[in-house]
């Protein structure tokens, strides 16, 4: 706080003779002196109300210096940074693995050799003094005298062939997919209209009985807790000590673990955990399959088949870095009591290392909006929506009668979701019950889990589109169903992103008679990401970064789209994401303070094991190889060239836009956007 100098009364005397006024700055306390002269006499009223608040001004304009200097510093120490990280990533490569297909890659690479050729073209003819030809003007050809050299007759054939076959064609593109754009944005929208209103509302699903009330008479089913994991080494004990203590009656629930481990060391890790909660009392059974085929689905069908699940009426399910509360359960399977159509209760999930990285804030605003806004917004408005896969709980009689776990796609959990909303199953969805898990920390782990959650769906629309037509479901729920949530939200989307921003938008840089309008290129989108940041507030900093890496990763999606459409390429792929097994325990502790029953059988001492074992599983890992994305290097490039060549039409909106893109799949092709921040 700065010193009081006992300098108010001064501001509000009539003016005497003096000097003008003189500041004086000392670090760390500045202090206002003032020596009045016969000059401040007509400013006198004036100042009585300014002046006692001059010395709090001060303070505010050197607090906001001292915060621009912090960000320049911050700047400049991130530009010199940027080098050394970029030389690192070069020395310490590895390439992607190839892939059976390559085509998208190889359309890049002769985009951005098209694009060179053609810009190296421009630039001669700026210099040349050949000037551009603005878009809203007619295309005027010089005749043949004006014509000064055969590189200039190069020029003007190229401006003639541009204006009558390649603009007319990127116009149509360009036409087509802002209409897409529309549809989408407009989608958007009115999913966040329907979340205010609930949330205006008050709208939320309530149970018929509420077990967390004393002297409940609450009768408590038979719950089977299913904990599938393939190699999951830092994260096998967050998951099996989370479930070992859910508050539920230990004769009325079994818990199993679903190891599909091919590392005799990490079977070992998990039989070790496993015996230890079992002779702790709790009721948890460790199970193996020798073939691991149909990955998680086949896992699960596996489980399904043993003979004592008869005896069980619902089964939760928890992937193996998911961490319920004690109270999981009591919040979830009471709402099927007295509501014998609802099959699945579905819980949002909860990131504990949200703020690890830039990589882990962007991922938390789309899967904040998925849940907040998409999940709910469906949940209540149609009783459908994607199994989430995990957090979970699925009445066991839905999952029988929609034909089980199958094995046909990757995406296993959307795929018993359709099947159960065609034989007229409900879902709900509960926004304010949350479970904690991790979102993915290197961009590696992430493009592949995006590229299996858009590689999957499209693969289970070729399948199960005739069942859905030909399903006694309304026709506005076969008109959800396929138009809505497959087509315009698993399709159009990754459809659009691309090639509006990545190919069609640098192309028209060199045929600037199929300019696009300003409005696409920012306004929509700057407001579509203002709409998607609103569930995570705390996220409006990143915007900007926001918006460019969501277009950056449209090539991922667009490609698993494809793949999984067309079924090319990796469209049956199944990678485990990589866990960082960030340790939760407390915000785990304080989750089960305050419960009025909790299983006094797990003893203080297991807790501190259980830390410790925890704390040594999240220890940092060793040197991590980073990869180079050729197809982010190349789209880079691309966006890059068209940036200069926008330079040379004097655009400044595509300018800075292609700029800043460009720059973002610079940083993604190096694999730079992972790393802590």
């Amino acid at each position: 706080m700065p010193p009081n100098l006992g300098l108010s009364d001064w501001w509000g005397r009539e003016a005497r003779k003096g000097t003008p006024v003189v500041v004086t700055m000392e670090n760390p306390n500045y202090s206002v002196v003032e020596i009045e002269g016969p000059e401040m006499e007509e400013f006198s009223s004036a100042e009585k109300g300014r002046g006692k608040n001059a010395k709090q001004f001060t303070w505010v304009l050197l607090l906001r210096a001292h915060r621009a200097a912090n960000c320049v510093a911050w700047l400049a120490n991130a530009v010199w940074a940027l080098p050394r990280a970029v030389s690192k990533r070069l020395a310490n490569r590895s390439e992607e693995k190839p892939e059976k297909s390559r085509l998208l890659y190889k359309f890049i690479r002769a985009f951005v050799v098209l694009s060179l050729a053609v810009l190296c073209l421009e630039l001669v003819a700026y210099w040349k003094g050949w000037h551009f030809q603005r878009p809203d003007l007619d295309l005027h050809l010089p005749e043949k005298l004006e014509i000064s050299s055969w590189a200039h007759g190069v020029y003007i054939s190229w401006l003639g062939f541009r204006a009558v076959y390649i603009a007319y064609a990127i116009q149509i593109l360009s036409k087509f997919c802002v209409v897409l754009f529309v549809i989408q944005s407009l989608d958007r929208l009115v999913l966040c209209l329907g979340c205010f209103w609930i949330k205006f509302m008050r709208i939320k699903p309530t149970a018929e009985s509420d077990p967390l009330k004393e002297g409940s008479d609450y009768k408590y089913p038979m719950v089977l807790v299913q904990i599938p994991m393939c190699n999951e080494r830092e994260v096998y004990d967050q998951s099996i000590s989370a479930a070992c203590q859910l508050d539920w009656p230990r004769d009325r629930l079994l818990i199993q673990v679903l190891d599909d481990s091919d590392d005799e060391s990490i079977r070992t890790l998990i039989r070790t955990e496993v015996a230890k909660w079992s002779q702790q009392g709790v009721n948890i059974v460790y199970r193996h399959r020798l073939v691991r085929t149909g990955y998680k689905a086949g896992n699960l069908k596996s489980a399904m088949s043993c003979d004592y699940v008869k005896d069980y009426e619902f089964v939760a399910i928890f992937d193996a870095d998911f961490q319920p509360s004690p109270d999981f359960l009591k919040r979830t399977v009471p709402h099927f009591e007295r509501n014998p159509d609802l099959g699945l209760v579905q819980a949002r999930w909860s990131f504990v290392n949200k703020d690890e990285n830039l990589l882990t804030r962007l991922q938390n605003i789309n899967l904040c909006f998925h849940f907040e806004v998409e999940q709910q917004v469906n949940g209540v408005f149609l009783n459908f929506f994607g199994f989430n896969g995990t957090a979970g709980v699925w009445r066991i009689k839905a999952l029988e009668t929609s034909g089980g776990w199958l094995e046909r796609t990757t995406v296993e959990d959307m795929d018993i979701a359709v099947r159960a909303h065609l034989n007229g199953w409900k879902f709900i969805y509960l926004n304010d019950v949350k479970v904690l898990c991790e979102v993915p920390e290197s961009y590696e782990a992430y493009r592949k889990q995006q590229h299996r959650w858009h590689s999957g769906p499209m693969h289970l629309f070729r399948v199960c589109l005739p069942a859905i037509l030909t399903s006694k479901i309304s026709a506005w729920k076969k008109a959800n169903l396929i138009l809505l949530f497959f087509l315009l939200r698993k399709l159009i989307l990754p459809f659009y992103s691309f090639t509006l921003f990545c190919v069609i938008l640098p192309l028209t840089m060199f045929v600037p008679e199929a300019e696009l309008p300003i409005w696409v290129i920012c306004y929509i989108p700057v407001f579509m990401s203002f709409l998607n940041i609103l569930p995570a507030p705390g996220s409006f900093p990143f915007i900007v970064p926001y918006l460019l890496f969501e277009n950056t990763m449209s090539i991922t999606k667009f490609n698993a789209m494809l793949s999984g459409l067309f079924k090319l390429g990796s469209a049956y792929e199944w990678v485990v994401t990589k866990k960082a097994g960030r340790s939760s325990e407390p915000d785990f502790q304080k989750s089960i303070e305050g419960l009025p029953q909790f299983h006094k059988h797990v003893s203080d001492s297991a807790l501190t094991e259980l830390s410790k074992d925890v704390k040594k599983n999240s220890t940092p890992r060793g040197k991590r190889v980073n990869k180079i994305y050729k197809k982010e290097l190349a789209l880079a490039l691309l966006l890059l060239t068209a940036a200069v060549r926008s330079l040379l039409s004097a655009q400044g909106i595509h300018f800075y836009y292609l700029l800043f893109q460009g720059v973002s799949f610079l940083l993604v092709g190096l694999d730079l956007i992972g790393e802590q921040m």
